[in-house]
């Protein structure tokens, strides 16, 4: 599934692929990506119009234009890449951007569990990003800390709530709990400082990380690189890990590492 990495490496590709560029031809070849938003109107809104600086909010991808925005979540199986007009759409490929003779914007989904907006105005923006909480990279310690004091759930349970911190996924969760040395079921609302000073800091070293690779990276060094391991140990210290569902996702956590309370 991607997370804030990978959203930010999506940035990037539109970026490098689009920005200052005009969209000449918005083709959509899978209407069940667009939310709120007929194939026609995308067409109205954005061919002509020219993309700038892309913006992240947790896993949102936002494409400004200098007028309507266009809004892009890739749910579990979602990416956007850069190609060539001539090169033929893959199956999954919903919607193609023509940038350029030699260069579309692809948006490419499986599963098609979210998609594309389109908002006119910035307020339209802010309305659809209303239930999302601040952004994982961005937030400060004190709106850390205060978006977790009032949980009175899991520490994992928040880390993975958009509306509590916006961009953390599973992998990057289990990641940064192991790192901090917390158990995944822990109460966010019975962390002491110290409990949330390292945990703040082990998500702000895991982000910086991983965010050059675009993806949450299965370093040998890290959790997320032996989890999908038949027989997994903690490479910090060697024991077995455990494995179970917390809040309904799959959770790999070290006994001697996090240990519960």
């Amino acid at each position: 599934m991607p997370e804030l990495p990978d959203v930010e490496g999506f940035r990037e590709v539109l970026r490098s692929c689009a920005k200052g560029r005009v969209v000449r031809r918005v083709e959509v070849r899978d209407t069940g990506v667009l939310h709120g938003v007929s194939a026609r109107r995308l067409r109205d809104a954005l061919e002509g119009r020219r993309f700038t600086e892309p913006r992240r909010h947790g896993k949102w991808l936002l494409a400004h234009t200098g007028g309507p925005t266009l809004l892009l979540h890739f749910g579990m199986t979602g990416r956007l890449l850069c190609a060539r007009p001539e090169d033929a759409p893959e199956p999954y490929d919903r919607v193609l951007f023509t940038v350029a003779r030699d260069r579309q914007l692809r948006y490419r989904d499986q599963r098609k569990l979210r998609g594309l907006w389109l908002a006119d105005t910035d307020e339209d923006v802010v309305r659809l990003l209303a239930r999302q909480g601040p952004d994982a990279l961005a937030v400060g310690r004190e709106d850390f800390e205060a978006a977790l004091s009032g949980r009175r759930g899991g520490v994992k349970t928040a880390l993975t709530d958009q509306s509590v911190l916006a961009g953390l996924g599973n992998l990057l969760a289990d990641e940064i709990l192991w790192r901090a040395g917390l158990h995944p079921t822990i109460r966010a609302d019975s962390l002491s400082e110290p409990d949330r000073d390292r945990l703040y800091t082990q998500m702000r070293r895991t982000l910086r990380s991983a965010l050059p690779t675009g993806r949450v990276p299965p370093r040998a060094s890290w959790l997320t690189g032996h989890r999908d391991d038949p027989d997994p140990v903690c490479p910090r210290c060697g024991t077995h890990l455990r494995r179970s569902r917390v809040g309904g996702r799959g959770t790999v956590w070290c006994p001697r590492c996090q240990p519960g309370r």
